[in-house]
């Protein structure tokens, strides 16, 4: 009975995981925090330290510090509650017993030289389909070893592939299907070879993916002129070996494309916003991710690949693109436009709908005589409802084909022979720096394609030539800069995604989680200049983060986030209250902050829908350019303005509400005057007087909504759409209540625009010519 009891104790330890009190628990604990752990201090445009730290071994291990002796074996990371599987599948993992009560349990790894996984945690839910995983072996700061660490695949649903081992580093990509995968990482290394059988050390880890599906996805397109052959640029020996038609370009675009994926989710997990990435619309196909696929015609469910035909030929899109080189060429972006045209055709988006592209123009062909390449266009854009990125297929010889290849194409250091293929810029000078700017640029502008603008580092700047180092541990010599690669890329030495394009991924619609909360349908940003130079800024999705540029700033060098503060299901402050001092303070540092007063700030806020807010100049927003002398002596407050306000007889106009300043006077009824946009407002009292705002024109007689007074419902603030001028306007009431949309209910833009917290309504102000073309409430304490 007495080793019952202690078998009992043990099986209890090991099916709950460590003790919540222990040092590994405590460090999984703040690495597994989601993008509700960000500090809301101001941060400069620096990507935060990476949560791996290249020197430990995981923020989801204990350091490697705690012990001197490098030959005691890493206790795995604390488990995370598995996904229940039936009891048949209880023995069929790996040949090992790895499911007990519907848990994966993880062996404690028998060898010193076991793989040891750093950058994701045993059990961990991850959304892609292959995933870029670092590691180490041993400890390499004592005992540095090379090798080769191979990867057997859940149930062998895919061919095993060996990667290399630099320094006790490795880094691999792993293919997963939907659900658990039990994954084997074993290492074999020459050093530790015993007699003429290669000693083998293994490790275990259980992933599980969860494909997204109710996202919308990055559609993959490879265009091509009406009468393209559907070849792409590669050397003699290149096209006898692999071939360069359609069917390889299919294959290279999809690895890049997963490589992109891959990159982008540890990316997102480093930046502590959870391992979200934005997807791709997959479909059941001959699979390509692996040359044993390939060889066998095996089916899988990958990236789906569309073919778009253009109705120019290849000679129209060159001719074009020639003319584009030139500096007084008419339309820089007719390219684009060719391109956006044809995509719309083929997915024929209809009107609301939006689509997310990738296009790779496949005719994009180095024209030697001219020195110059044709059919390219490197651009993206995030702007109408068609967003899109597109890049030619110049560089598309040295992608790899399959996973196989990735390592060799981004250690190919075979020259670039411009006899039959280009130098883009300069900086491909061999094969693996032709595929880094190749995949790394169009990467560059897919991060366009989702709002992101140029940074002051990262893959918005040009970060990308390093991208190989993110699937490397050594790299080659880089004719670029003439020198020798590094001799071990580790996680700090890697191009990133910087930390306000990952802010942006974060809200953005195709980065979204299961977990999330629903995502309201206005993603404006309000802005309220108030008493005392403060300025609050409200907005409906919560205020995500916001941009501080000085006057002469050509990149955004001091942000501020809200992540992780009091407020809206997306962990998101719905008012934020700021002075012009403190972004001043930020911006400059509190000794400059004096001298600098007459430097102009610019301002741009983000809500947790992806709006945002501009302000050309912080000091034009003081309280006293937007102060109201209100009856009594009282002042009022007006907020910003919506609409232009430039319509031709344009003219100001203000209205106090009598109800704001009079206790006696009662708001019955509002009648909204509208036609396709809105004429007037009149408010309409108790005592049968009213007070009109624009003019009565449109529908005649306006349409009437009549508060409950007896209820003592009162008028909370409006829903306005606005562009140019105000489209429409809906009614909000303090129980509740919408009038619905007043005017054109599909016109501009959506903005809520109801007072901060301790203030309300005191009236209108704006401008109006044949109708309102300016807006903005006037609010008092």
């Amino acid at each position: 009975m007495p080793f019952l009891k202690q078998l009992r104790r043990r099986s209890k330890a090991s099916f709950h995981g460590s003790d919540p009190k222990s040092p590994s628990t405590k460090v999984e604990m703040v690495a597994a925090k989601s993008s509700s752990t960000i500090d809301t201090s101001s941060h400069s445009s620096i990507t935060p330290p990476s949560s791996i730290k290249p020197t430990l071994s995981s923020p989801n291990l204990p350091s490697l510090s705690e012990s001197n002796d490098s030959t005691t074996p890493i206790p795995p990371p604390p488990q995370r509650p598995g996904p229940l599987v039936t009891n048949s599948q209880r023995n069929s993992v790996m040949g090992s017993s790895a499911s007990i009560n519907g848990l994966y349990r993880t062996p404690t790894p028998s060898s010193p030289y076991a793989p040891r996984i750093v950058s994701v945690a045993d059990n961990s839910w991850v959304h892609q389909k292959v995933l870029l995983i670092y590691g180490q072996i041993g400890d390499p700061r004592n005992h540095p070893l090379d090798g080769n660490v191979t990867v057997f695949h859940h149930q062998d649903n895919f061919p095993s592939m060996g990667w290399p081992v630099t320094a006790s580093h490795f880094k691999v990509l792993v293919h997963l299907s939907p659900g658990p995968n039990r994954l084997r990482f074993d290492f074999i290394s020459p050093k530790l070879s015993a007699g003429t059988s290669p000693s083998v050390h293994s490790a275990w880890i259980c992933i599980n993916y969860l494909p997204l599906v109710n996202s919308p996805p990055l559609q993959l397109v490879i265009l091509l002129g009406k009468d393209s052959d559907g070849t792409f640029d590669a050397v003699p020996e290149r096209v006898e070996r692999e071939g360069n038609g359609l069917d390889v370009a299919i294959r290279k675009y999809k690895t890049a494309a997963y490589l992109w994926q891959a990159f982008t989710g540890e990316q997102m997990f480093r930046n502590s916003l959870g391992r979200r990435c934005f997807r791709y619309e997959e479909e059941w196909q001959p699979g390509t991710l692996s040359r044993r696929d390939v060889a066998t015609g095996q089916m899988r469910n990958e990236a789906k690949i569309h073919i778009v035909r253009s109705d120019k030929t290849v000679a129209e899109l060159r001719d074009l693109n020639l003319a584009q080189k030139n500096s007084s060429a008419a339309n820089k972006d007719e390219l684009f436009n060719i391109a956006k045209e044809a995509v719309r055709n083929h997915f024929n988006v209809l009107p609301g709908q939006k689509q997310y592209v990738s296009v790779l123009l496949l005719d994009s062909h180095w024209d030697t005589d001219a020195q110059t390449i044709t059919g390219h266009a490197a651009l993206g854009s995030a702007g109408d409802d068609i967003k899109m990125a597109i890049f030619g297929s110049h560089s598309l010889q040295t992608y790899p084909s399959s996973l196989e290849e990735v390592v060799d194409a981004f250690s190919d250091c075979t020259r670039t022979d411009t006899n039959y293929v280009a130098n883009d810029c300069g900086e491909a000078g061999s094969n693996w720096e032709s595929a880094n700017i190749g995949i790394g640029a169009h990467l560059h502008e897919i991060g366009h394609l989702f709002g992101c603008p140029h940074q002051e580092s990262g893959i918005m700047l040009r970060d990308y030539v390093h991208f190989n180092r993110s699937f490397l541990t050594k790299e080659p010599f880089c004719t670029r800069t003439k020198t020798q690669g590094l001799k071990i890329c580790l996680p700090n030495d890697e191009c990133t995604w910087h930390r306000l394009d990952a802010l942006r991924f974060r809200f953005h619609p195709c980065f979204r989680l299961p977990a999330d909360a629903p995502v309201p349908s206005d993603d404006s940003v309000q802005v309220w200049p108030v008493e005392n130079g403060k300025i609050l800024f409200t907005a409906s999705s919560g205020v995500s983060f916001m941009e501080i540029y000085k006057d002469d700033d050509e990149f955004c060098q001091t942000f501020i986030e809200f992540l992780n503060t009091e407020s809206s299901g997306n962990g998101l402050p719905k008012q934020v209250t700021i002075t012009e001092s403190e972004l001043r303070q930020r911006a400059f540092g509190t000794e400059k902050e004096k001298k600098e007063k007459k430097k102009k700030l610019r301002l741009a806020v983000f809500s947790g829908a992806g709006g945002s807010y501009n302000i050309a100049d912080i000091g034009m927003l003081k309280s006293k350019n937007s102060l109201v002398k209100l009856p009594k002596g009282q002042s009022g407050y007006k907020s910003g303005l919506l609409g232009q306000s430039n319509m031709p007889g344009s003219e100001p106009q203000q209205l106090i509400l009598d109800c704001a300043s009079v206790q006696t006077k009662l708001l019955t009824s509002i009648k909204v005057y509208h036609g396709m946009a809105l004429d007037g407002i009149e408010f309409c009292y108790e005592d049968l007087t009213s007070q009109l705002f624009g003019k009565r024109g449109g529908k005649p007689g306006g349409d009437e909504f009549v508060l409950d007074i007896r209820r003592g419902e009162i008028l909370l603030g409006f829903y306005v759409r606005a562009g140019l001028w105000i489209e429409g306007l809906e009614i909000l009431t303090s129980m509740g209540r919408k009038s619905g949309i007043y005017g054109n209910a599909t016109g501009g833009s959506g903005h809520t625009l109801i007072p901060p917290l301790g203030y309300k309504i005191a009236g209108i102000a704006g401008s109006s010519a044949e109708w309102v073309d300016g807006f903005s409430l006037i609010v008092q304490h």
